[in-house]
């Protein structure tokens, strides 16, 4: 391919994504803080750095839990803008807070470098199979140059606005998606209280106007099935579900089922750790259908 790739943050997303590249013909190097890290993706033959001796390359794919995170590398540690070759890209993969990419972004741009952030959805799966849904902020001419890239890691990408625009697309997502998780919970549970297998109940609603991505994969894959193995945890929605309440409250709009979606899942904190998987909010309600 043209353009070596940089993949910082190698845990389940990152690592996954950054294999998918490697297999799809570019050439990629890894790093990570954590050594641990490094060393399993090493170990499956990935090219791999520590950060202190990150190097030049042409795209720079940020992996990271926070905005903060993001901060970090872009600003001081490894210090991207210090680093990175004038004309390379940062793309953040990253569920962001808005406000922040927008500035990064405008650092970034005025450095000379370019900026897209690219949040993505379909979990270590998709990233592994190359099956991952993109949402894009960033200039048109970025994502077209990118095009051969975003083309390996996804099934779909989708390129919403500039810089910042696909975080925000993506907090909606993960609200609608944390907001679907509660709703199909309970309407699962009417029915099951009805008298209604839980299996057939969401066959029947899966033909109807009340199907979602949740009833469709969520339900039968990770909550029926009791595996619970998604890859996505609930600290994670949760700090998701903050962003989006923020973003709103920022823009003075006033969203009450928005905010009543964040406090069920801020509340259910002391029954279901942040560790757990995302789809354990709907525990309470299958545990009331069972009784």
């Amino acid at each position: 391919m043209s353009f070596h790739i940089t993949v910082i943050g190698l845990g389940q997303m990152g690592g996954a994504m950054a294999l998918t590249l490697r297999s799809a013909g570019f050439s990629v190097t890894g790093t990570d803080v954590s050594a641990d890290a490094r060393k399993r993706l090493a170990d499956q033959g990935l090219a791999v750095v520590a950060p202190e001796a990150l190097g030049a390359s042409d795209v720079y794919l940020l992996s990271l839990p926070t905005s903060a995170h993001v901060r970090e590398v872009i600003e001081t540690t490894p210090g991207l803008l210090t680093i990175a070759p004038q004309g390379s890209v940062i793309v953040d993969t990253s569920t962001s807070d808005p406000a922040v990419s927008r500035e990064l972004a405008a650092t970034v741009e005025a450095s000379g470098r370019e900026w897209l952030d690219a949040p993505v959805s379909g979990g270590p799966r998709g990233a592994a199979t190359g099956k991952l849904g993109m949402l894009l902020g960033g200039k048109p001419a970025t994502v077209e140059r990118l095009r051969p890239m975003l083309d390996a890691m996804s099934s779909k990408y989708t390129h919403v606005g500039g810089p910042g625009c696909g975080h925000t697309v993506k907090l909606a997502n993960n609200y609608l998606c944390a907001a679907h998780l509660i709703t199909t919970a309970e309407a699962v549970a009417l029915a099951v209280k009805g008298g209604v297998d839980p299996a057939a109940c969401l066959a029947g609603l899966n033909s109807g106007s009340g199907r979602s991505a949740v009833s469709e994969v969520n339900f039968p894959e990770w909550v029926l099935s009791g595996h619970f193995d998604s890859g996505f945890t609930m600290g994670l929605m949760r700090k998701d579900l903050r962003l989006a309440r923020d973003a709103a409250q920022a823009m003075d709009l006033p969203l009450a089922l928005l905010e009543q979606v964040v406090a069920q899942w801020q509340g259910s904190g002391d029954a279901i750790a942040d560790h757990e998987d995302f789809n354990r909010i709907v525990a309470p309600f299958m545990a009331e259908v069972a009784q």
